[in-house]
């Protein structure tokens, strides 16, 4: 019995070990993309608070694996194995999200979206479509530039005044219409409306006629917003009123089940 006892108390200790390499591992990764995707083992070291022999030996097995790759300067690069990764799980995201997107189209009329920011663009992963004949549709997989949609604004509104500086320098600010907002100071001015109001307009920025009302998924392991999109001449300012607590619910439910590590059922 006494040495039953060992063996399993040497198991559990073996099993654990491994889980926290796991853990360390992802941690590692997480650390990278927020780092921009390039980052030297001294900042993870100094981030994440693991000693260098540590974070060198794991970095060499993501790097076997093709997770992540080192540069000729030696300094580390997500790698494009996590590519195949992140389109599986995006997809599987707007899968998820389908529910709840139905649910905003029967409450609110209109069709109703889910977007990610991936990189620089906005990319849409999932859509219901109203049951209205005069409705608005977006392609799965369109990716559009951040400045002239609501999601975008949504999603932008949660980052520094200078990293979308940064990332406005690199896109460009194009009209889409006579109404795109074209300079870095009205965007962030904006931003700014949404942070005070808890939602974001796209009023004819896009698409002229076009009106969309849009709301940040809370604690999303991806940045993520979801919106409705319908006729300025339905989604009106006194109709603002009732869509908008809708959203911001159907959101913060939509965020429960994608920040439970267990999964859920809808």
């Amino acid at each position: 019995m006494p040495t039953s006892s060992a063996s399993t108390t040497d198991s559990a200790k073996s099993s654990s070990g491994g889980v926290q390499s796991l853990e360390r591992a992802f941690d590692l990764l997480e650390r990278m993309a927020d780092a921009g995707g390039e980052v030297g083992l001294s900042e993870l070291s100094a981030s994440s608070g693991l000693p260098l022999p540590t974070i060198h030996r794991l970095m060499r097995t993501l790097v076997a694996c093709g997770y992540v790759r080192q540069q000729s300067n030696r300094r580390y690069a997500l790698g494009p194995r996590l590519i195949r990764l992140g389109e599986s799980s995006a997809r599987l995201l707007g899968t998820w999200a389908r529910p709840y997107l139905a649910r905003l189209v029967e409450e609110t009329g209109e069709t109703a979206n889910m977007a990610l920011l991936d990189g620089d663009e906005i990319v849409y992963v999932a859509q219901v479509p109203s049951k209205h004949s005069m409705r608005m549709f977006t392609e799965v997989g369109r990716r559009v530039l951040p400045h002239s949609t609501g999601v975008g604004k949504a999603l932008l509104a949660a980052f520094p005044d200078a990293e979308v500086r940064a990332l406005l320098a690199r896109t460009g600010m194009p009209a889409a219409t006579d109404r795109t907002i074209t300079t870095p100071e009205g965007f962030l001015a904006a931003l700014e409306e949404v942070r005070t109001a808890g939602y974001a307009v796209d009023d004819s920025e896009q698409e002229i006629g076009v009106r969309c009302l849009a709301v940040p998924v809370p604690d999303s392991p991806t940045a993520a917003a979801i919106s409705i999109s319908g006729p300025a001449g339905r989604v009106t300012e006194s109709a603002t009123g009732k869509i908008v607590p809708v959203l911001q619910q159907v959101a913060a439910e939509l965020s429960e089940v994608l920040s439970n590590p267990g999964g859920t059922t809808v």
